[in-house]
């Protein structure tokens, strides 16, 4: 399988939240939290020509994650959850499956009723 498009995301439970919404295999990366500069281009390396996209989360710690990959990574695109869920994990599934589709992945139908 040739993977073509990235998903990155904070942390596993951000991964869990998001997998069942998915209609077809995507590759998602788990930063686990902050990281530094070096330590995301050793994530970012193995993707070298993929689309990259990046869910943050809508808190302190996931705007300086975001600030981060778009220094290092200024071509990935940014898909944001709302303040008021904060993090990826407990934004509600059909707002996920919303937010991925408008970016062209492939979606259970049944999270975007």
């Amino acid at each position: 399988m040739v993977i073509e498009q990235v998903l990155f995301v904070e942390g596993r439970q951000d991964k869990l939240q998001i997998l069942p919404v998915l209609d077809e295999p995507i590759e998602i990366v788990c930063t686990n939290g902050t990281v530094s500069a070096s330590r995301l281009e050793e994530l970012l390396a193995p993707y070298e020509g993929c689309d990259l996209y990046v869910l943050f989360d809508a808190d302190e710690s996931g705007e300086k994650s975001r600030k981060l990959m778009k220094r290092v990574e200024p071509n990935a695109i940014h898909l944001y959850t709302r303040r008021e869920y904060k993090q990826v994990e407990h934004t509600p599934r059909n707002y996920l499956a919303h937010i991925l589709a408008a970016e062209g992945f492939a979606v259970k139908a049944a999270y975007l009723l």
